[in-house]
Order: structure tokens, then sequence, then C-alpha cells
């Protein structure tokens, strides 16, 4: 991402079935950025099972240091799920016309992460009646959500 003409990262956890549970942005791409990353989202959620990544080594110096690199997959399609999960995401910021400030960015990226989250609906999981049932209940229970 660009943020007055310098390149930012956005780097996103997602989970198994999509939901974004971790976004945070970085002046760098390098073991430091990425080992801050993994640590935030490991002492929130805890250790995964497996670690889903691009090839970037990044990664794997950061897992080393952490004494992960044996729940490691890097492959070619492996990383679907989160490459899918930046779409929406780059709709919306596309939208704004990008941003001015390191802070909007994270912080927009928070937001957006809760709001994709409580609206996504698994359409797959559910049987027709029942994803159309609780599609029509997320607006109201964000109403409440918001009133509170």
């Amino acid at each position: 991402m660009k943020i007055n003409g310098e390149r930012h990262y956005l780097w996103r956890a997602v989970d198994h079935e999509g939901e974004v549970l971790e976004s945070y942005v970085t002046k760098t791409r390098d073991k430091k950025a990425a080992l801050k990353f993994l640590k935030k989202a490991i002492r929130r959620y805890g250790k995964p099972e497996k670690i889903v990544t691009d090839k970037l080594r990044s990664y794997g110096a950061a897992l080393k240091e952490i004494g992960a690199t044996d729940r490691q997959e890097s492959g070619r399609w492996l990383n679907n799920r989160a490459e899918n999960s930046h779409l929406p995401f780059r709709r919306r910021e596309r939208a704004m016309q990008r941003f001015r400030r390191m802070q909007s960015l994270q912080k927009f990226a928070a937001v957006h992460a809760s709001v994709f989250n409580h609206f996504n609906q698994e359409r797959n999981l559910y049987s027709r009646a029942n994803f159309k049932r609780n599609r029509a209940a997320a607006p109201a229970e964000w109403r409440q959500l918001g009133a509170a």
C-alpha cells in the first residue's frame, strides 16, 4: 500500500474460515516486522496448528526465532485464503482514495476487519433458510452493538 508515495505493508492474519484475526501496518517487510506481527497474533490467539504463509523468507526467519518452523506451510495455492481476504479491503481502500497517514490505515484495517467478520456469512455452511435468517439478524445486532 502507498501512503503519501511511500510503500507500507499491511500484515493480516486470517483463520481457516476467512475471518480476519489481526491487522498490522509496517514500513518494512523484514524479519523484525514479521516477528513483531507473529508474536502479536500468537499472544492474542495462541499457537496455531499450522501457519500458512507466502514464500517470503522473513516469515521463515521469524518462525525460526519463535520456534515454530515445523508449523509453517508455504506453497503455490496454500495462501489463497489470505490473498482472497484482501479483495474486499482493497475495494474499500480504492473507494476511500488511499490513506494519508499510517495510523489512519491501521485504524481502518482494524475496524474493517471487525465489520467484515460480523457481516460475512459462510454461505456454504448453512442451509438457505438459516443463511437468510443470519444475514437478516446481522444488521439488527450491529445496531444494538452501536447503541451500547
